[in-house]
């Protein structure tokens, strides 16, 4: 008697689970045609701020039914790591392709031009450009050494030519950009912090049309040009006389002139 018991309990509960196995299969099904498989998913597993680089411990994999992967949703950490954030990202929410980014420049330099104004780059070194203390935002000052007689020094001045531009970038830093790019050593990339470059050969300003045609031609007549840097507040324009030798000379220019008075009565 207890052994028909215990085998009428073992098929009593046999029926039970395939029921209950059924059951859940039967729901399993409903759900999967509902809101679809399981996704793996890439969520932040820390909160992730604008323009920030991300590397895998910022990462986390989840899944979840496909129905809630965002779009654009991403699967693999690899494809994330080394990227910027475009936006800022909460702890949990999902990496998408749309809120990340390549290092570089986002926007490009075209949009940061003002409307009638022209972006022209200047070839510096350090002494051309304040050490390479220039900003991409600074303001500057452009001045030439101008010399209207070749070989005489008498015959040459230092003119400010342009007041008060905007620097619109520094080598590839860019006022308005993402402040990270790649390079390439030994077959493996790692990222560079353009805002703390100074190695940059050029600096890009915004000018109006004819002074880009000024600055051209001074370098096309082989001057050099030379920036100073100004208060980014300071807009003012004033008048600035060219400085020639003997303004530089002071009290000893009237020796100068007539050395140079007396040479030029002999060439005669």
């Amino acid at each position: 008697m207890n052994s028909r018991s215990f085998t009428l309990s073992l098929i009593i509960a046999g029926i039970a689970m395939f029921m209950a196995w059924s059951y859940i299969d039967a729901r399993e099904a409903q759900y999967k045609k509902t809101y679809g498989n399981m996704q793996p998913v890439v969520v932040a597993r820390e909160d992730i701020k604008e323009l920030a680089v991300i590397d895998d411990s910022m990462l986390q994999i989840i899944t979840v039914p496909k129905k809630f992967a965002m779009n654009g949703y991403i699967s693999s950490i690899e494809e994330v790591t080394n990227t910027i954030a475009a936006v800022s990202i909460l702890k949990g929410e999902q990496i998408t392709k749309p809120r990340i980014t390549q290092p570089g420049v986002r926007t490009g330099l075209a949009p940061e031009i003002a409307p009638g104004k022209r972006a022209y780059a200047i070839s510096v070194n350090d002494s051309q450009s304040v050490g390479r203390l220039i900003k991409p935002g600074n303001r500057v000052d452009v001045l030439a050494v101008v010399a209207y007689a070749p070989g005489q020094i008498e015959k040459q001045k230092v003119k400010t030519i342009l007041q008060g531009v905007r620097v619109l970038s520094t080598g590839l830093n860019v006022t308005n950009q993402l402040p990270l790019a790649l390079k390439k050593t030994d077959e493996k990339y790692k990222t560079v912090n353009l805002r703390m470059d100074s190695n940059y050969r050029n600096i890009t300003l915004e000018l109006d049309p004819d002074q880009v045609q000024k600055l051209i031609f001074i370098v096309n007549s082989g001057q050099r040009i030379y920036t100073s840097l100004r208060n980014t507040n300071d807009t003012s324009l004033g008048r600035i006389p060219a400085t020639e030798l003997f303004d530089v000379l002071g009290e000893d220019a009237l020796e100068a002139r007539r050395y140079y008075q007396k040479k030029n009565e002999n060439k005669k």
